[in-house]
């Protein structure tokens, strides 16, 4: 019986001593937090945002039914802000892409930006790194997660690329931005394979023009640019082989109504954007082939109902032309056209979160020329996908 007391007595006395243990291990603040105190406060001039898009995909191929899945569409880890008055940085990387190194820019794939901007002065800025090809026109201007489709010249290029870029802010009304950039991420070989009569250029650069406008006190805008590629070098013509890109993109806001329309037009001594090569059956010729003009058409269309209902319509019409007369038997030069259209109903339901949740329909066909029919084997198709899902930049700090 003593001992059983003794042994009560000695707990109730260790018992505080145990809690308050217990409590400085919960407490941790003592320690020295990873971010240095006199670091902080440049957190208020960053920003870490989650650019998202998910959603329920319900697939549909000539009209048939064949399947649904949920679908992280989009996902890219983005870092950007101040370092000084006049050092900017931003970062973003897609982890929705294979996570592999680029021969050309020695980046991932993934890497959509990693680039700091100098402030020179009030009017001009100069931009180093991998950064937003600025090829104008509004459908590219969007951040990705926005755009539920793209177009066919937009979905095939390379849209990031490695450079320097020099802008110039005329006045709060118009910016114009010069850009000289690696011409693509990938080695000529890697992209065109054995081109016959051509080797890869010493200095395939690409370079970029793009006027930002604002007329009409802000009810019509533009962002319109020219870019060429040097891709290669003819050897028998000894002269370069490039491609010439122009996009017009316009802008007409009338209050809660706005239109964006895009004209896109490319160029290309060699098939860059590929849809007509890859048409070609390889028994008719097995190389990128020479000569292609790609013509896109974007209408956006969006009504603002009020603070939490968006109604919006995307319509296109991408057109494949084949100029060169490399097959004897050719009777047009039009290869193919591809349609597509997205109406779609957005709610806001936050007013301090951007954050909506979408249902749209998305569908595509793609319709052949009776030349690509009878010589190349095309046949039209149709694809669709009636979706419902979320989209946020869902901003951290």
């Amino acid at each position: 019986m003593k001992k059983l007391r003794l042994i009560l007595f000695f707990t109730i006395l260790s018992f505080p001593a145990v809690l308050f243990a217990q409590q400085e291990q919960q407490d941790t603040t003592y320690y020295k937090s990873l971010i240095p105190s006199a670091k902080q406060g440049l957190l208020k001039n960053m920003s870490m945002i989650a650019n998202m898009r998910f959603a329920f995909q319900n697939e549909f191929q000539d009209g048939t039914y064949t399947g649904s899945r949920f679908v992280n569409q989009q996902f890219r880890l983005e870092f950007k802000g101040q370092i000084t008055d006049r050092v900017y940085f931003r970062f973003r990387d897609r982890y929705t892409r294979a996570q592999t190194s680029e021969s050309v820019d020695n980046l991932s794939r993934s890497v959509d930006l990693a680039f700091i901007r100098v402030k020179a002065s009030d009017k001009w800025s100069i931009s180093a790194g991998k950064m937003c090809a600025d090829w104008g026109a509004y459908e590219f201007d969007y951040n990705p997660i926005d755009i539920y489709e793209y177009s066919d010249i937009i979905e095939m290029a390379d849209n990031f690329l490695t450079g320097v870029g020099v802008s110039y802010q005329a006045n709060t009304k118009n910016q114009f931005t010069l850009q000289f950039l690696d011409s693509r991420t990938k080695t000529f070989s890697e992209l065109y394979g054995t081109q016959p009569n051509m080797t890869e250029s010493k200095l395939p650069l690409a370079f970029v023009g793009n006027w930002r406008g604002s007329l009409f006190d802000g009810k019509f805008n533009t962002i319109w640019s020219y870019g060429y590629h040097n891709e290669a070098h003819n050897v028998s013509a000894d002269k370069p082989v490039g491609m010439n890109y122009i996009a017009l993109g316009n802008q007409l806001k009338m209050g809660k109504f706005t239109a964006e329309y895009d004209y896109k037009w490319s160029q290309e001594a060699l098939d860059r954007t590929g849809i007509v090569s890859s048409t070609i059956p390889d028994n008719l010729y097995p190389y990128a082939v020479e000569k292609t003009v790609y013509v896109g058409h974007w209408l956006h269309l969006y009504y603002r109902v009020n603070p939490k209902i968006n109604l919006a319509l995307v319509t296109m019409l991408d057109v494949a032309n084949w100029k060169d007369n490399l097959d004897p038997q050719k009777t047009s030069d039009h290869i193919r056209n591809a349609w597509g259209f997205i109406p779609t109903v957005e709610y806001y339901p936050f007013k301090d979160v951007n954050l909506r949740f979408f249902a749209n329909y998305v569908g595509r066909s793609y319709m052949y020329s009776d030349y690509a029919k009878t010589r190349m084997g095309a046949v039209d198709y149709s694809t669709g996908r009636f979706q419902i899902g979320f989209v946020s930049p869902l901003t951290f700090f």
